[in-house]
């Protein structure tokens, strides 16, 4: 909640201070500057470049600031490190009562460090020294050195405590156990612990070692190569497939009918759903991999292709045939390239559903893989290797994504404008 919080409070204040710099920066302030675009004018609508650059700079913010990243400038309160001290009351059998002091040495996780050496101190109560990890808990049998018999604990820092019961004290809080031991946490803070989510400088660290020495016996180009050619084979296939059988059912009632339940049936169901089924018929070797990226492609581009059809103007179809135009000419001529638009945008999004899949198509007897690098690392907790596999993913497929933004500029220079 914090992190949506901050996220929010971010966006809109980078919305305000673009806005203000823009309207600062404009020369010309007369009616026609003023206008705004229509709504629903898609093709008018065009990415605001700040917009983007904040919008990458305000994760990258957010990410450093709650992980304790050396490379942003501020951070949230992060876990307490240093010495803490509380105290406690022991009572003995007679109900005489006496206090001792607990002291904590609580160091940074995977440093190795003794507990504070303290006097005991006189009394039955005696002191006692400890020491714990950052974000982790200690377990104090405060008793343990104290003289006498029967000697409970009743109070922590003078406030009642039970088995069972939790006080805050001045760097964390200390519970007391059903057997009268002390678990002490110390304060948190509001900073991720790196085993769940390391700073970007790890993450780096991380990717400069794996690309220059490999991981599971393979180099990271190799496991990211092996990623790209299954999505490309099984979206290909998928296309090959996909946009025939749309094209069919746009352009016939029989082909409509009775491909339409199937199509229907089969495009809400998720591709991992299909993973036993695709193991049992295809094996789980390379030839199941690619069958299911296929099948998360070819509803994709399907339903595209059959709406990129069912959406061409039928005043340009009229046209086509008042001028003399045949049936070959119409499809060759009026329907393929108004419907090119829509397979595109169906493209884009099966090459995302592709990208998505391929961890799950990798996740069964893949040697390498991007998907298999993250499942690989995420049983042995290795955080920043799966962040940065992810990263890599969502990099790759930006760039598939604007490669098929040019081609389509390229290819549909039509697009918006007829």
């Amino acid at each position: 909640m914090i992190v949506f919080l901050a996220y929010v409070a971010l966006f809109t204040a980078g919305y305000f201070i673009v806005r203000l710099a823009k309207w600062l920066g404009r020369p010309n302030r007369d009616f026609t500057s003023l206008k705004t675009v229509t709504f629903g004018d898609e093709s008018a609508i065009r990415p605001d470049r700040a917009a983007s650059f904040l919008s990458v700079l305000v994760i990258f913010l957010i990410w450093g600031a709650f992980t304790g990243s050396k490379w942003v400038p501020f951070h949230v309160p992060g876990p307490f490190v240093g010495d803490t001290s509380f105290s406690y009351t022991a009572t003995d059998a007679s109900g005489a009562t006496d206090d001792a002091t607990i002291t904590v040495r609580v160091h940074e996780v995977g440093a190795q460090t003794d507990a504070p050496k303290i006097a005991l101190g006189e009394g039955f109560a005696r002191n006692d020294a400890d020491s714990v990890a950052a974000w982790r808990s200690t377990l104090i049998r405060a008793t343990s050195n104290d003289e006498g018999d029967e000697l409970t604990v009743t109070a922590i820092d003078g406030q009642p405590i039970a088995p069972g019961q939790t006080v805050t004290v001045a760097d964390g809080e200390v519970t007391m156990t059903p057997k009268g031991s002390l678990n002490f946490q110390p304060a948190k803070g509001l900073q991720m612990e790196p085993i769940w989510m390391p700073p970007p400088e790890d993450v780096l660290s991380r990717f400069k070692e794996i690309a220059s020495e490999g991981y599971q016996n393979y180099t990271l180009w190799q496991h990211l190569g092996s990623s790209l050619v299954r999505v490309l084979a099984g979206f290909v296939l998928g296309s090959l497939v996909g946009i025939p059988l749309g094209y069919a059912m746009g352009l016939s009632g029989w082909f409509r009918g009775w491909f339409d339940p199937i199509v229907e049936f089969m495009r809400p169901v998720p591709p991992l759903a299909l993973i036993p089924l695709v193991i049992i018929w295809f094996g789980i070797w390379e030839t199941g991999k690619i069958v299911l990226l296929f099948l998360a492609a070819l509803w994709v581009m399907t339903i595209a292709a059959r709406a990129g059809v069912s959406g061409v103007n039928i005043s340009k179809v009229h046209a086509a045939y008042s001028l003399g135009a045949s049936k070959r000419q119409v499809l060759r001529h009026v329907i393929l390239p108004n419907s090119l638009p829509e397979i595109f945008t169906g493209a884009r999004v099966a090459m995302g559903v592709c990208w998505g899949t391929v961890v799950a198509a990798e996740l069964v007897a893949a040697q390498k893989g991007a998907g298999m690098m993250i499942i690989a690392a995420s049983k042995f907790q290795l955080t920043d290797i799966v962040l940065m596999g992810i990263i890599l993913i969502g990099i790759i497929g930006y760039g598939i994504d604007i490669l098929m933004r040019l081609s389509e500029r390229f290819l549909v220079p039509w697009k918006g404008k007829v």
